[in-house]
């Protein structure tokens, strides 16, 4: 076949060649955003006297023609056409002849990749921002279900201290609140159009950028050309926040594993989101945290690759760059899937709140407590700290708990013990007690819960600030 590149050459691309450059088998999830920018591109070029009205009047419908085409299934990709821009020129050009060569016209397919993967990445952050809002709304749905329950805090997987489990859920919440002010910068820089900078110098044509920009429902056009067409940054961007992200769930995940697994039974999450064992009939597996916290090393990965790949790279653009797509596309599906099936599994968990009760009761996590009550009466922290820490060295000798002491072995240790003492250091004061801003007691838990309900709605306005910005 010949290359519309092709005038150069005295000799055919090896096949081998064209099957390693190509690359449709990916890009071609890109037709949308393809045509609709061949289209922008493609009026803008009428608007501005370029190319006559009637010849856009062709390119466009035959472009409008292709993607219903495209959308029914009735269009074979060619890999010998290397990429989706030229899929799509090649099929307009066999359609209207000759005029449908005139679309590229003050353009490269430098700036029109560029285009078509900041428009693909925008509409996919909507999406991926919908999600994400999602599981955050589930987390706050089952917080709230179980505002009272109480579970053991873990430091170096040790109990430490009594907490809410509904506390505990609340600290994956804000750290996607953290997440989706992370995808809001990546937004940002995402919503920069790209073509009119040609190859990497701009073009002679006197041509509206911002015109474009404005049918494309960009906010802000690249100022310099070789930044236009060289720039990754984004990318970058987006597969650092999935990264983070990923993290988060990862970490969730490792979670879920324990607390579900027969050691822990804290929670028994709902048959539809685990599996079986081919061998073993008694077993029920939570494959979904298991993926999730092994597929978080795949989007890393990507990161690092992208990084890279970008590394060593003169300006402008390098075949290299064509790295760039299976790597965000793969995090694209990979965060998206891990979103949705999250949110789910997260709301159909059961939670074991005897069993958690039981745990905290069976610990010494009150000590703390215990330490701080002395503290309140006059004995600096450090010999309190001792003191209950022969308190627990003897109680661990004589298989008690701290509840289950007398006022007259606790006043062994210290004569500042008074009766109250058993019930400050009862479960449930511990937790009331801890009444700072961001503590686990009950008044503070409520708050957090409300203001997660604030910030869901202040999202919904990005949300759909989001959905208005893209086609």
């Amino acid at each position: 076949m010949t290359k519309m590149w092709g005038g150069r050459f005295a000799k055919n691309t090896d096949v081998m060649v064209e099957e390693f450059t190509s690359s449709i088998s990916f890009d071609q999830r890109m037709f949308q955003e393809d045509i609709a920018g061949s289209i922008a591109h493609a009026r803008m070029l009428a608007y501005c006297g370029i190319v006559p009205e009637e010849d856009v009047t062709l390119i466009v419908a035959g472009l409008q023609d292709i993607l219903a085409d495209i959308e029914a299934g009735n269009f074979e990709f060619s890999t010998s056409l290397e990429d989706i821009h030229m899929n799509i020129e090649k099929r307009l050009t066999d359609r209207i002849g000759p005029i449908g060569g005139k679309l590229h016209t003050a353009r490269s397919r430098n700036d029109q990749v560029a285009l078509d993967t900041h428009m693909y990445l925008k509409k996919e952050i909507g999406m991926i921002a919908q999600l994400l809002s999602e599981m955050q709304q589930a987390i706050v749905e089952v917080a709230t279900e179980h505002s009272q329950v109480i579970m053991p805090g873990y430091t170096h997987l040790q109990r430490a201290q009594p907490i809410l489990f509904s506390h505990h859920l609340m600290a994956y919440f804000f750290m996607l609140v953290r997440d989706f002010e992370r995808l809001e910068g990546v937004w940002k820089h995402t919503d920069l159009m790209p073509l009119g900078a040609g190859a990497l110098a701009g073009t002679t044509f006197p041509i509206d950028r911002h015109l474009v920009a404005e049918r494309l429902h960009f906010n802000e056009v690249y100022a310099n050309s070789i930044d236009a067409v060289s720039d990754r940054d984004y990318i970058l961007e987006f597969l650092s926040f999935a990264s983070i992200l990923m993290m988060h769930l990862s970490r969730l995940s490792e979670e879920i594993i324990l607390w579900s697994s027969t050691e822990f039974s804290f929670i028994e999450l709902d048959d539809a989101h685990c599996t079986g064992s081919s061998i073993m009939p008694q077993k029920k597996n939570p494959d979904v945290a298991e993926l999730v916290r092994g597929k978080t090393g795949r989007v890393v990965g990507h990161l690092m690759a992208m990084l890279m790949t970008s590394k060593g790279l003169p300006l402008a653009y390098n075949k290299d760059l064509q790295e760039d797509k299976e790597g965000l596309f793969d995090t694209i599906d990979t965060i998206k899937f891990s979103l949705s099936v999250y949110a789910a599994m997260l709301k159909a968990m059961k939670v074991n709140s005897d069993r958690m009760g039981k745990a905290v009761r069976e610990d010494f996590s009150n000590a703390t407590d215990m330490a701080d009550y002395l503290v309140k009466r006059g004995l600096p922290f450090r010999q309190a700290h001792e003191v209950v820490g022969n308190c627990v060295k003897y109680c661990i000798d004589q298989e008690k708990r701290l509840l289950d002491l007398s006022l007259e072995e606790f006043r062994s240790f210290s004569d500042l013990f008074a009766e109250d003492i058993l019930e400050a250091i009862q479960i449930e004061t511990c937790i009331a007690a801890r009444n700072s801003y961001g503590g686990t007691s009950y008044a503070q838990n409520g708050q957090a819960l409300a203001k997660a309900k604030t910030i869901l709605s202040n999202q919904q306005i990005v949300l759909d600030m989001y959905t208005k910005n893209n086609l």
